[in-house]
C-alpha cells in the first residue's frame, strides 16, 4: 500500500538540510507521497529506509523509454487522471505499421513519408515517433532491415519469438525496440527475449485480470519494463480498458496495471475510423498508438492534439519576447505589439507575413498570457510595452516611429503616448486575420 506523506515524514532523517530542494524533510515527503519527486533526490536517506520506502518512491506508471540513433520516445510516469489536476508529461507515441509480407520497396515507399514528416505548430515541431513491424508470416529480418533503410526512429517489433529474434538482429547496438507480445501461452520464452536483448515487453490477454496476473507473471520473471496491450479494441472496449487500468494504477496504487498502454487502431480497417480510435487514444492514457496509414491530413490533427492534451496548463507555450522582422522591415515599415503567448504570436505574424506586408513585431514578457488575459492580469500594459520598446533598442531600427496596438487595449493608447511621447500611437483591428487589410489602408 502507498505510504502518507506523514508516515515517509517518519522515515526520513528529519534534519531538514534543504539538500533534496525543499524547505523541510515534510515538505520532501509530501512531494514523495504525491508521486512529484523522487526518493534519490534525498542523499540522506538510510537504506533500511530506502526499502520500506520503495513503495512510495516509484512511479504509480512505470516510466518506459524506447530509443534508437537519438531518437527516443518516452512512456509512463503519469501521476494524473487529468491534465488540470497537474499535467501529463510524457507525449504518446505514433508509429506506422508495416507488415513483413511487404516487399523491401513497398515497405520503404510507405515509410519514407511518414518519417520525413515535420510540421511547424506555434514553434514547436511535430513529427510521428517511429514504427512498427508486424510479423505476418514473410521475411521479418528482411522488413526491419527496410525500415532501417530509411528511418532511424524508434521501433515496435510484433511476432512470436522466431520473428523477433530475426528482427532484432537487423538493429543497430543500443537499440532499445518494444517487443510484442507476451501472452499466457508464450510469456517465459519472450521474457526471456526481452531480458537477452534488455528491451521492455508488450502483454496481451484476454481480460483485465488475466492481463494483470500476466504481468506479475513478467515482472517476478525479471522483466520489469512492461507495456499493457488490451485486446480490447473497439472504442468502447479500449476507453474502458485504458481507464480502468489507470484508474487502478493512479487511485489504488495497482502495482501489475502501473504500465504505459499500447493501442492499435488500424485495427479496425476503416482509415477514417482509425483516426477516431487514435485521437480516442491520445487523450484516454495510450502511450504508445500503431496506425496502419499516414497522410499528412490524418497526422496533423492527431500530433497537435497530442501536442494541447500534454501541454502543462499551468505553462502557457511562449516564444522569446523580442523584436521579431517579417518579409525584410525597413526602418520605414510599423512596429505592431503584441505578447508571447504563442498562439498569438502565430496567428499575427502569419498572416502579416502570407499578406507579403514587410514590419517590425515587437513580442513583449506577457508571462505566455494572450493580450486580453494578460491585459486583464496587468501583464499586458502601456509601462511594459514601453520598456520593451526601450529594451530592445527598436528606436534605433526605425525611423517611422509608429506603433500599432492591437485593437482589444485600444484603452492603453492614451497611456502608451505618456510613455512614449515621441511615438504615433494607433490601435489596431481587434482580430488577427483583419491585420493585413489594416496596413494597407491606414498606414
Amino acid at each position: 500500500m502507498a505510504l502518507s506523506g506523514i508516515q515517509i515524514y517518519k522515515l526520513l532523517p528529519q534534519t531538514n538540510c534543504k539538500d533534496c530542494g525543499f524547505p523541510t524533510c515534510l515538505a520532501f515527503a509530501m512531494k514523495l507521497a504525491a508521486k512529484q519527486v523522487e526518493l534519490a533526490e534525498c542523499p540522506h536517506v538510510s537504506e533500511e529506509a530506502k526499502e520500506q520506502l520503495s513503495e512510495a518512491a516509484a512511479p504509480p506508471v512505470r516510466p518506459i523509454t524506447l530509443k534508437s540513433n537519438g531518437y527516443e520516445v518516452k512512456s509512463g510516469n503519469e501521476v494524473v487522471l487529468f491534465r488540470h489536476e497537474k499535467t501529463f508529461y510524457n507525449l504518446p507515441g505514433l508509429f506506422l505499421r508495416v507488415q513483413d509480407t511487404e516487399s523491401p520497396d513497398a515497405i520503404k515507399a510507405k515509410v519514407t513519408p511518414a518519417d520525413e514528416y515535420k510540421v511547424d505548430y506555434v514553434g514547436i515541431e511535430l513529427s510521428m515517433s517511429g514504427t512498427t513491424i508486424q510479423a505476418n508470416g514473410g521475411d521479418f529480418g528482411a522488413a526491419v532491415a527496410a525500415v532501417r533503410e530509411v528511418s532511424h526512429r524508434p521501433v515496435i517489433l510484433v511476432g512470436d519469438v522466431q520473428d523477433l529474434k530475426a528482427g532484432l538482429e537487423k538493429l543497430g547496438e543500443g537499440e532499445i525496440p518494444l517487443l510484442c507480445h507476451a501472452t499466457p501461452e508464450n510469456w517465459e520464452d519472450m521474457v526471456s527475449l526481452a531480458k537477452d536483448h534488455g528491451a521492455p515487453l508488450a502483454i496481451q490477454a484476454g481480460t483485465i485480470d488475466e492481463m494483470a496476473d500476466l504481468a506479475e507473471k513478467v515482472s517476478e520473471a525479471g522483466v520489469t519494463d512492461v507495456v499493457l496491450s488490451p485486446l480490447q479494441r473497439t472504442m468502447l472496449g479500449t476507453l474502458t480498458a485504458n481507464t480502468l487500468s489507470r484508474r487502478m494504477a493512479l487511485k489504488k496504487t495497482f502495482r501489475p496495471l502501473g504500465f504505459p498502454i499500447i493501442s492499435f487502431p488500424g485495427n479496425i480497417g476503416d482509415p477514417d475510423r482509425e483516426v477516431v480510435l487514435a485521437a480516442q487514444a491520445i487523450s484516454k492514457y495510450s502511450s504508445f498508438i500503431v496506425l496502419d496509414n499516414f497522410s499528412p491530413a490524418a497526422a496533423y490533427p492527431l500530433l497537435v492534439l497530442r501536442q494541447n492534451i500534454y501541454t502543462d496548463p499551468q505553462k502557457p507555450i511562449q516564444v522569446k519576447p523580442g523584436l521579431y522582422e517579417i518579409n525584410d522591415p525597413s526602418p520605414e515599415d510599423p512596429v505592431l505589439v503584441t505578447t508571447n503567448f504563442s498562439i498569438t504570436y502565430f496567428s499575427v505574424a502569419n498572416e502579416v507575413e502570407s499578406a507579403g506586408l514587410p514590419a517590425w513585431l515587437l513580442v513583449t514578457d506577457a508571462e505566455g498570457m494572450s493580450v486580453l488575459t494578460a491585459w486583464a492580469a496587468g501583464k499586458f500594459d502601456a509601462e511594459r510595452i514601453a520598456k520593451a520598446i526601450k529594451g530592445f533598442n527598436v528606436a534605433d531600427k526605425v525611423s517611422k516611429h509608429q506603433v500599432v496596438l492591437p485593437g482589444h487595449v485600444a484603452v492603453l493608447s492614451g497611456e502608451l503616448e505618456e510613455e512614449l511621447p515621441d511615438w504615433e500611437i494607433r490601435v489596431g483591428p481587434r482580430e488577427a486575420v483583419d491585420l493585413p487589410a489594416f496596413m494597407k489602408q491606414a498606414l
